[in-house]
């Protein structure tokens, strides 16, 4: 937008230059509203009030004679609706000037306003006007730099008054405040439209204040009545300024004093609308009843509003409502409101719901735009349902929205998040047809899809495409192939494109430098990381913090590698950054994972030496690697220890301990110390019954696992499907069957389903029970309910069939071994060479074994 100046000339009123010296702020008093900055006045020609305007004629560059045909008011008729069609340059506006200077003809005042008034109305484009207010400005100022001395007549109130709305629309409303201190000086005779543009000037300069008090006390003094749009202006401007309790005050004054000003519409959605921006839903709703009871029907704008709140905090039932409401008083819901309702119920995946609203929408003959189309779509493909996007996507254009290029990148995304390369692919070759030209996020997009699976080659096939069809990588689509290189090992690579990107001005980021020092650290790179480190804190950028280091040494710990995860950890301490207790309880836990406990109690040690408190999770990490490399004893001396230093044991590690007790068979240590866990007020869930009835069954303690489990039941304890196939397994243990099917048949009650282990110890204790064919059937129901066996669970039920003598049976589920899925077990191949060989228990019966498994004949 060009800045505006006040001309020094002293006719001269506003041209898009350099504005270089502010005006001063109005003093609102009695007798003066503005007083310009020395060496800036406005000034004005005369106090007559005018009818028309005399354009005084004036020789430009130009000295071609005027045309005799040309009729000003028939000039500015034409321009004003090129204006609104918006086909009317900025150039074409001068050039009509231009001949206007030439002319003797005088232009009608209200042909000037009405000139001006559509361009300050008018909408930008880049192809005619940009700014429409600004060149209203510039052109009225020319009308007043070619007027000469006692022949050029003052303005109107009018033509001040759409100066005043485009200096407001210019933002500069300063000037236009300015502008209203020569109204009061030429005497000119107020109207209500000039006050109400003078409360918008005001607004507009962040002077609501003094609106207000303009609006309460100062309007009659410039012989205005405040009306319902003076009130709406400083409404909106109390809002705008969360203030929407002074306008709530200000409405229920207005609302009292009745008459011609009373509250419309407009007012009580200005303020409603302020209260949802604000947060205040409650008072928001309750000037909307408030609104219905002062006999104010609520306008499409209205419900929208609510609606639209309602939405944005979740409550899409209460948005639901509002809509029934809506239709039910008469007023139709329009783009706006099932836009609302859409997006709403999309963020929340109820895309059932949403669905719903997008075929409501169209039954009503509403027709979504295309923003609502792209919102739809993002949905969908956010929740993985990219086919039924595609659907959407290919209806938009027979409702007569052609995708752009946001529904194919918002599809395409759907596509890679899927891992659906051919729909992906296929899309993307459909853009060029179609007429829409793929940029670098398009390019991005393909190629993150490809490298995020590890198909980095693939990726760079398209990466070079997208150079050779002239479109430039960005940092971001170098950030993406840099990352693959790097989690793939291949550093030489991921270099190259680093070094390519600095050749091409193209500046690396964080994430850039992140990825490859990643990289550089997962595959023995220290030096080179180290290198890196350095050199973005050469360039100012900020370096990798202690969580990013942590996330490497915690991911070399889950793998197994804890010495390199030690030497990053070295590398932290190199550079200068000082690890926290997340990256020593990463290390330590990775000590542990390996069997490797003194050194993991050194890094305890390390933690004390350096002023980093260990926490309760430091010391789970520990008493948990002591339990599970059967050193309970010292995992019991470090809990001890940590109760005397004041970190107290949380439900995990309680859970830690009581698991490490019961497998070492120390029962009666167990019991003591959940006893002494429920003493210290610490949290009993569902695991931890789930390890004290675990353990209790594996330590022959059955039937007391049992009578607590009962125990729970009585207490509505909501248990898990894995506790349930505990008690089920203990039942048959200890010969209480019938309890045991009752549970089994009891699961679908509890709202729970049976799972592969559940119809597991099912089938496996029928069988040792002698029921072949109950556990034949339970096994069918397994698969009816679609559960897919394991490998392990047919080798067990083969192991006890051939245990059993049930030969025929068992070459049934062998015949279920595919050797692809389910493989035959070496426990199960040795138990069949030792009955099928020659000299086997079952050697005359193995023609009853699928004809493969018959090679056991010449074994012996």
């Amino acid at each position: 937008m060009s800045r505006i100046r006040l001309c020094r000339r002293s006719s001269c009123f506003l041209c898009p230059s350099s504005f270089t010296s502010p005006i001063q702020r109005p003093c609102f008093r009695r007798s003066s509203y503005i007083q310009p900055k020395s060496g800036l006045r406005l000034r004005h020609c005369s106090t007559t009030p005018m009818s028309r305007v005399r354009l005084h004629r004036r020789l430009l560059s130009s000295t071609s004679p005027p045309s005799p045909s040309w009729s000003p008011r028939d000039a500015f008729a034409a321009a004003t609706e090129r204006v609104r069609a918006g086909t009317l340059s900025r150039d074409d506006a001068h050039h009509m000037f231009d001949e206007l200077f030439r002319q003797a003809t005088p232009v009608p005042g209200r042909s000037l306003n009405g000139f001006l008034t559509a361009l300050a109305r008018a909408t930008s484009s880049s192809a005619c006007i940009t700014d429409g207010p600004a060149l209203a400005l510039a052109l009225f100022n020319r009308v007043c730099r070619e007027q000469a001395g006692p022949r050029v007549v003052p303005l109107t109130v009018h033509t001040y008054s759409i100066l005043m709305d485009c200096c407001c629309r210019a933002r500069r409303p300063d000037l236009g405040l300015a502008l209203f201190g020569c109204i009061l000086r030429t005497g000119l005779k107020m109207d209500q439209i000039t006050a109400s543009t003078l409360l918008k000037c005001l607004c507009y300069a962040d002077r609501t204040e003094e609106a207000v008090n303009v609006l309460l006390h100062r309007m009659s003094e410039l012989g205005c009545v405040p009306d319902a749009v003076s009130y709406s202006i400083v409404l909106k401007a109390l809002c705008d300024n969360s203030m929407s309790q002074r306008a709530l005050d200000l409405l229920q004054m207005m609302a009292k004093q009745g008459g011609g000003c009373s509250p419309d519409v407009v007012a009580y959605n200005t303020v409603i609308q302020g209260f949802f921006k604000e947060g205040e839903t409650g008072k928001a709703c309750s000037l909307f009843h408030e609104m219905k009871r002062q006999g104010v029907v609520p306008s499409v704008a209205t419900y929208n509003s609510i609606i639209d709140a309602l939405c944005k905090a979740r409550a899409m039932d209460k948005a639901e409502l509002v809509l029934r409401q809506m239709t039910t008083d008469g007023a139709q819901p329009d783009t706006v409101t099932y836009s609302c309702m859409i997006h709403g119920y999309a963020t929340l995946g109820r895309l059932k719901e949403a669905a719903k609203m997008f075929r409501e929408m169209k039954k009503r003959g509403l027709i979504p735009n295309i923003v609502i189309c792209n919102s739809f779509l993002a949905s969908l493909c956010k929740h993985g349902r990219s086919k039924e996007a595609a659907e959407i996507f290919d209806s938009m254009t027979a409702k007569g929205h052609k995708p752009d290029i946001v529904s194919y990148c918002t599809l395409l995304h759907g596509y890679a998040s899927e891992g659906c390369f051919a729909d992906m692919i296929g899309l993307f070759n459909s853009m060029k047809s179609n007429g829409i030209a793929a940029n670098c996020h398009v390019f991005t997009i393909l190629i993150h899809a490809y490298a995020k699976r590890g198909m980095v080659d693939d990726a760079m096939l398209i990466f070079t495409e997208m150079q050779q069809q002239g479109v430039s990588p960005n940092v971001v689509t170098y950030s993406t192939v840099i990352s693959a290189f790097s989690r793939m090992g291949r550093l030489t690579d991921a270099m190259e494109k680093f070094n390519q990107m600095v050749a091409r001005g193209i500046q690396p980021n964080t994430a850039v430098y992140n990825s490859i020092i990643q990289g550089f650290c997962m595959h023995g790179g220290l030096v080179k990381a180290k290198e890196l480190v350095s050199e973005m804190i050469n360039k100012g950028i900020p370096r990798p913090d202690i969580l990013f280091f942590s996330s490497v040494i915690n991911s070399l710990c889950k793998d197994g590698r804890v010495m390199d995860a030690h030497d990053i950890f070295d590398l932290v301490t190199d550079i200068g950054e000082r690890p926290d207790v997340i990256t020593f309880n990463s290390l330590i836990d990775g000590y542990c994972l390996v069997g490797k406990m003194d050194k993991a109690f050194k890094i305890l040690d390390a933690m004390e030496v350096v002023g980093v408190e260990p926490n309760i999770v430091t010391y789970s990490t520990l008493v948990n690697g002591y339990c599970k490399n059967r050193r309970i004893d010292d995992g019991l001396t470090l809990f001890r220890e940590m109760l005397c230093k004041g970190v107290k044991p949380n439900t995990i590690t309680y859970n830690i301990i009581l698991d490490g007790l019961f497998r070492s068979g120390r029962t009666v240590a167990a019991r003591k110390k959940f006893h002494e866990m429920i003493e210290s007020g610490t949290t009993v869930t569902i695991s931890t019954y789930g390890i004290i009835l675990g353990g209790l069954c594996r330590n022959n303690c059955a039937d007391e696992a049992i009578v607590l489990f009962q125990k729970l039941g009585a207490m509505n304890v909501k248990f898990s499907i894995t506790i349930l196939n505990t008690m089920i397994n203990a039942m048959y243990k200890v010969q209480r069957k019938e309890e045991a099917k009752e549970l089994f048949a009891a699961i679908s009650d509890s709202g729970l389903l049976p799972n592969e282990s559940t119809y597991g110890v099912m089938i496996k204790n029928l069988l040792k029970d002698g029921a072949v064919e109950d556990a034949n059937n339970m096994f069918s129901s397994m698969e009816k309910s679609g559960i897919v066996p394991s490998s392990r669970l047919i080798n067990g039920i083969i192991r006890l069939l051939l245990d059993n003598g049930e030969i025929a049976k068992a070459g049934n589920y062998l015949s279920k071994v595919d050797g692809k899925r389910i493989l035959l077990e070496a426990s199960t191949t040795s138990l069949m060479l030792s009955l099928f060989s020659r000299k086997g228990k079952y050697h005359e019966d193995m023609t009853l074994l699928p004809a493969k498994y018959q090679f056991f004949d010449g074994c012996s």
